[in-house]
């Protein structure tokens, strides 16, 4: 009986250890809509979005809009200094998920990277997301930035 006590607390840590070590899922901070202090119009206008694919996206004064892929809609929850934190919905294939971009010192350009909240019915999907690159695009273009005529 003694062995078997001191067999089995041991054994009962480390099985705790385990599961927990396996339940433990990467958690990305999701702000209250409230905690904005950043000017979302820094968001407004056309980007384009480049994941391997390049998808034109076009957002609102307070950072939200739509993209064709999916039927894609992306929702701004904060701007705090350079930093944009969001939520990405597909229609198309049911899916959503968060993204956290930072830009650049005069918005034109950022880094991001997404992530899965839920694919289909499964509000926790292990699929990992992705990063990308956002880039403004605006009527301010340089000739420089112009491709020659073919």
């Amino acid at each position: 009986m003694m062995l078997l006590r001191s067999i089995g607390i041991p054994v009962l840590l480390l099985c705790s250890l385990f599961v927990a070590a396996c339940a433990n899922q990467t958690v990305y901070p999701v702000a209250s809509p409230d905690s904005q202090p950043g000017d979302r119009q820094v968001l407004a206008g056309e980007w384009e979005y480049v994941d391997g694919a390049v998808v034109r996206l076009v957002l609102d004064e307070q950072g939200n809009g739509h993209y064709e892929w999916k039927q894609g809609r992306f929702e701004t929850q904060t701007l705090i200094g350079h930093t944009w934190h969001g939520m990405w919905f597909q229609k198309e294939n049911d899916r959503d998920g968060g993204f956290a971009v930072e830009f650049s010192q005069d918005f034109s350009e950022g880094e991001g990277r997404w992530w899965y909240s839920r694919i289909g019915a499964d509000y926790a999907p292990g699929q990992k997301g992705g990063t990308f690159h956002l880039t403004r695009k605006d009527s301010r273009t340089s000739l420089s930035d112009t491709p020659p005529a073919p």
